[in-house]
């Protein structure tokens, strides 16, 4: 296949020839063969989840004495650890802080958007997941930026060093505020701590650049894959540094040995020996916890972790669970990772990253996110620290080597929590080997008592419609919190990404669609213990949590959205929670109308991608803009 077989939009490619090299254009043609195999298995895993639903059946632990799809590893082999794995390289070795957010900001000079990556390296994190996926924009060309701007970093180029500067010096302003001294020593010699990680964007998902010349959509895991790699490789190499990469949304282990095929695809092309590219998954789907080791041992020497992610998690749950009308989960507040399913999914990750493979090594167990920011009145900021390090704690007792924070401001708070133990990781700690029995099965599906109220619903659609209003104006990172509590500076805002709009949503889908029973009294809406979640009660609140939003301040809302991207959030929010059968993935609806303030439009586009699901039991997920 020559590179005319992939079509570039617009003139991004004259625009972009630093990101969409000759080199890259070489490998995005020698990688575009697997677009199809992408596709079959996005296929496949729709089907699945539809025959679930239909049969009212539950995901299952995979049968021993079968291979893993797309592998020769037999399942019983991978979960006994008799596989090659990675030895850990020293850059990952210590991981206690990885900060987590884009490389770019939407609609912003390059000094000015270049500037994200600055913090992440002056930041004093031991790592920074640079996300091409759920926290980054994708208005415009923002994930071209992203691109750009990392490569720029990595190459030291003059722009960025003389942005980092100027950031380092702010950022050593606030040290002295904050914590009385300076953070940055030397700023030159601090950005060489921090090893460079990339989270591409999941198999579900196409690019919004890039087509084959048959008009199919192309894949935004294989279009990530190959810019980021494939642009800094050979920096990251001189420079002694991993090549690492975050994947994301994996549900099963064929899923990973397609991912492994295609980056040992990608080695090959560059000529780099197998195994050089490293990567952790975020298990962020409830399938993926009934096969850790087998997707352990289908990315084989590539594999290096686990993260353990919260929200995202929460939602598959919720999503695999659609079917079942006794599944109902609780106010989203009570579901922390020492919540019923939560506790039984981390422990089952902590016990597959340490169990060895046939040569005797462990992977790495990344704690979650900490969403806390540290702005606001001193009450709410030592309150929120206080249970910030709780948690941090809490981890490091379970077994995890490290943990996310999802701003620069909170690494020097929770790095000490690992940093006072002396050791690198917690690789080979000792925990029950893994089982899979039908009480583990069960587990993790497990649901506890917890309330279910009119705060956590009025909690679940004001940042559900703000995040999907920040989605529309390129800010897929955001600091939100509750209507009810702007202006008040005891309750912190939180960073947010893609996964925090869907899994309220679900939440609410969940109690609208299986009558959830509300467990308090509320007197300002006339609701009682005991009475059911309706669609006239949904549609109330829906409607004052919207208009608390329109009469926001500038700060909280902007002005210019309340009529352009917080109509389109608020009418997604009523299809995605309304429709009877719940829609595969929220992040749909948001991106086929991105670039879009046009409500008529926002709504004939809904409408179509309801009938392409309904009908043909297919997603819409290529930009509609982009036409071939």
């Amino acid at each position: 296949m020559d590179n005319s077989a992939i079509i570039i939009r617009d003139n991004l490619k004259e625009i972009y020839e630093d990101v969409y090299s000759s080199d890259v254009l070489h490998a995005l043609a020698h990688m575009a063969p697997f677009n199809v195999e992408v596709k079959k298995l996005m296929n496949i895993r729709l089907r699945r989840r539809k025959e679930r639903s239909q049969n009212g059946s539950r995901i299952t632990f995979l049968n021993p004495e079968t291979n893993i799809a797309g592998t020769n590893i037999k399942v019983s082999d991978a979960r006994e650890g008799n596989f090659e794995g990675a030895e850990i390289p020293a850059d990952l070795q210590r991981q206690w802080i990885q900060g987590t957010g884009p490389g770019a900001k939407p609609n912003a000079s390059l000094e000015s958007s270049i500037r994200n990556v600055a913090y992440a390296l002056l930041s004093g994190a031991d790592g920074w997941m640079f996300d091409g996926e759920d926290a980054l924009g994708q208005v415009s060309t923002m994930s071209l930026d992203n691109q750009r701007n990392l490569k720029l970093a990595i190459q030291r180029s003059p722009v960025f060093l003389s942005v980092a500067e100027e950031v380092a010096s702010q950022m050593n302003s606030w040290s002295r505020t904050f914590f009385g001294h300076e953070k940055i020593q030397d700023w030159k010699e601090q950005l060489n701590f921090t090893t460079k990680i990339f989270r591409a964007r999941g198999l579900h998902l196409d690019d919004r650049h890039l087509r084959l010349a048959d008009g199919a959509s192309f894949s935004a895991s294989i279009a990530d894959l190959v810019l980021y790699v494939v642009n800094n490789y050979k920096s990251l190499l001189a420079s002694g540094s991993s090549i690492v990469l975050y994947l994301p949304k994996i549900q099963t282990a064929e899923e990973a040995a397609l991912w492994n095929r295609m980056i040992s695809a990608l080695e090959n092309h560059l000529e780099l020996k197998d195994g050089t590219i490293k990567v952790y998954v975020l298990v962020e789907q409830l399938e993926a916890t009934y096969q850790l080791m087998e997707i352990r041992a289908a990315l084989g020497k590539h594999f290096v972790g686990y993260n353990t992610g919260r929200w995202d998690y929460i939602n598959s749950v919720s999503d695999a669970m659609a079917w079942d009308p006794t599944f109902i989960n609780p106010n989203i507040e009570s579901i922390g990772m020492t919540y019923g399913y939560m506790r039984n999914y981390e422990d089952r990750v902590r016990r597959a990253v340490n169990t060895p493979d046939i040569n005797g090594n462990f992977a790495l167990w990344q704690g979650g996110m900490e969403p806390n920011i540290p702005v606001g009145s001193s009450e709410g900021v030592n309150a929120s620290m206080k249970k910030a390090l709780a948690g941090a704690e809490r981890e490091l007792s379970e077994g995890a080597s490290g943990k996310w924070v999802a701003h620069w401001k909170m690494v020097h708070i929770v790095r000490p929590v690992w940093e006072k133990t002396g050791q690198a990781n917690q690789m080979g700690r000792t925990f029950e080997k893994l089982s899979y029995t039908q009480e583990d099965a069960d587990g993790l599906i497990y649901l506890e008592p917890a309330p279910r109220t009119i705060r956590g619903a009025r909690n679940l659609l004001s940042v559900g419609l703000q995040y999907g209003n920040a989605f529309g104006q390129g800010m897929q990172a955001a600091a939100l919190k509750p209507a009810d509590f702007f202006g008040d500076d005891n309750v912190l805002y939180l960073m947010e990404d893609m996964a925090t709009g869907e899994i309220r949503l679900s939440i609410l889908w969940e109690w609208l669609h299986k009558q959830a029973v509300i467990t308090e009294v509320d007197a300002e809406s006339g609701v009682n213990e005991g009475d059911v979640f309706t669609p006239e009660l949904f549609s109330k609140l829906l409607q004052e949590e919207y208009d608390k939003l329109l009469n926001a301040s500038d700060k909280d809302v902007y002005a210019a959205s309340k009529y352009t991207t917080l109509p389109i959030a608020k009418s997604i929010v009523e299809k995605y929670v309304g429709e009877e059968k719940k829609i595969p993935w929220f992040i749909d609806l948001l991106n086929i109308n991105l670039n879009n303030v046009d409500l008529k439009i926002a709504e004939k586009r809904i409408a179509l991608y309801l009938k392409l699901l309904n009908d043909k039991g297919e997603r819409m997920t290529e930009n509609l803009d982009f036409i071939v």
